[in-house]
């Protein structure tokens, strides 16, 4: 069983800079996909970013590409979303997800991942 553990989300004002945290506890396997999403009020949740846990593929959606950065420190067991420039729409609960399998032909989409984190809250002021 894999357990994963948010933290690190917060107020922060536009412009400002945030570092998500996902500790992970369990077994984990160098092709396992870990990934953030976010929702926010209303809407879908949607993948930000992913990678694979040896780092082989690593993914950015278009509309966080260049300001946010998936990373891992195996050592620690811990996933990381470094984001900057950050803006009002940013605002949203942020989820870590394990998916227990490789990646796939496609990026992988929120039914292929088999354990989430609880959310942490990022809220951009304008």
């Amino acid at each position: 069983q894999v357990t994963l553990v948010e933290s690190g989300g917060g107020l922060v004002q536009a412009g400002g800079s945030l570092r998500l945290s996902c500790a992970v506890s369990g077994h984990i396997f160098s092709n396992f996909v870990m990934a953030w999403f976010r929702q926010a009020p209303g809407k879908e949740r949607e993948l930000v970013a992913a990678t694979t846990w040896n780092g082989g593929k690593v993914y950015h959606a278009d509309s966080v590409k260049g300001r946010c950065t998936i990373s891992r420190d195996n050592a620690r067991n811990t996933v990381y979303l470094q984001m900057v420039s950050l803006k009002p729409e940013d605002t949203a609960v942020y989820y870590c997800a394990a998916a227990f399998r490789n990646w796939g032909a496609t990026t992988p989409g929120r039914g292929d991942f088999d354990s989430w984190g609880q959310g942490t809250q990022v809220t951009v002021s304008s």
